[in-house]
């Protein structure tokens, strides 16, 4: 009986696998670089021109409220956190003393007017007083003169002639002393009246500085905004100078974005920016524009500013604050706060804007002083017109 050998089995050939791998490889290179080609042709041909930075922060006016003359806190009228409004009252020293300065201030005014009257009397009581004098030397000398003739025949002594003599010279140098009393008076009130002598207008100016000190002790919000950094407290004695309080008027927040100087080429004055705050997310937009690029970059102006001349010296690309105005409606909508942290992106296709900022302008209008307030000048012709 013959064996049959049954044929061994031939292993699969294992080439199909290596050209399937470098199909796909192959085909996600084509893919990677079709990806690439896009994102560069709407990168670089098609995309908004614009920069974009995420080092940028709120900034606002932090108003320091500070104690202009020493006093103690007897009332406080705000707190942290609390919204106040331009001339609304927030702190009051007490006044006692600055009450008593004002009195006293008020009795030396009227002293000064009473005392300046006395001086315009003296002009007319010199007057008289020369007026006097000249009659006096008139009548020794036409005594004088009609004792001469007497003695030229005898009737009378040359004793009694050189009297005469005398009582003429006693009265001439009484009416020198008589016009130079004169002259002394009028020097005090010659060309002024009551009101503009310079002893009633040094007390007038007493007495504006008492009622200033005087209303310096009730201490008032110089603008709207939020209370904030308070640390005053009731009772405590507060020197001229003392921070009291800060006041931050957020409805006049900015930011502050800080672009490297090689971002700065393309930004213009008054171009648009978009901006979304980490506090509100991607939801809310904020539209501002840019209002200004600081004069230099951080380094320049900080405490202790590198030197780059001494030393190994390494190239850091420095950043530049460029200051970005916000909506006033939009921050009514969504307030910001100072120091938040957001993200800015300006628009730079518009190029026509300048390159520095804009001229000059008051930020806030001036502040009223304490110095002409209209009651206190009623005050003072009160005065005048009391004791003259």
């Amino acid at each position: 009986m013959t064996d049959t050998q049954a044929p061994t089995p031939q292993p699969a050939s294992s080439g199909g696998k290596p050209r399937a791998r470098r199909r796909a490889f192959l085909i996600l290179g084509v893919i990677v670089l079709v990806a690439l080609i896009v994102w560069a042709v709407f990168h670089f041909l098609l995309a908004k021109p614009e920069q974009e930075t995420d080092d940028a922060y709120v900034a606002g006016d932090v108003v320091a409220i500070t104690a202009r003359d020493a006093g103690q806190v007897i009332a406080i009228h705000a707190d942290n956190t609390q919204t106040v409004k331009a001339g609304q009252p927030l702190i009051d020293l007490d006044p006692v003393t600055a009450d008593v300065a004002l009195a006293s201030a008020e009795a030396e005014l009227a002293r000064a007017v009473r005392a300046t009257r006395a001086d315009f009397s003296k002009v007319s009581e010199s007057g008289a007083a020369v007026v006097q004098a000249r009659a006096q030397l008139n009548a020794a000398t036409a005594d004088y003169a009609r004792r001469q003739g007497a003695a030229a025949q005898g009737a009378i002594s040359g004793e009694e002639l050189a009297h005469a003599a005398d009582a003429v010279k006693v009265a001439r140098a009484n009416l020198n002393l008589a016009v130079s009393q004169q002259a002394q008076s009028q020097s005090a009130v010659e060309g002024t009246s009551t009101s503009t002598n310079p002893a009633v207008m040094a007390a007038i100016a007493a007495y504006r500085r008492a009622a200033i000190t005087r209303s310096h002790m009730h201490i008032i919000a110089p603008i709207d905004g939020v209370v904030a950094q308070r640390t005053v407290q009731i009772g405590q004695q507060v020197a001229a100078g003392t921070p009291l309080m800060a006041v931050v008027p957020l409805t006049r927040v900015w930011v502050d974005a800080n672009f490297r100087e090689t971002q700065l080429k393309d930004l213009r004055i008054g171009q648009p920016v978009h901006i979304t705050a980490d506090m509100y997310g991607d939801d809310v937009v904020f539209h501002g524009h840019v209002i200004g690029v600081g004069a230099g970059s951080g380094n320049a102006f900080a405490l202790l500013p590198p030197q780059n001349a001494s030393g190994n010296w390494i190239k850091i690309v420095q950043r530049v604050p460029v200051r970005i105005g916000l909506d006033p409606n939009e921050l009514a909508r969504n307030p910001l706060r100072v120091g938040l942290s957001v993200n800015a992106t300006v628009d730079t296709a518009n190029l026509s804007g300048a390159r520095l900022g804009r001229p000059a302008a008051p930020t806030y209008a001036r502040q009223p002083t304490d110095g002409t307030d209209p009651a206190v000048e009623a005050k003072i012709r009160q005065i005048i017109a009391a004791n003259r």
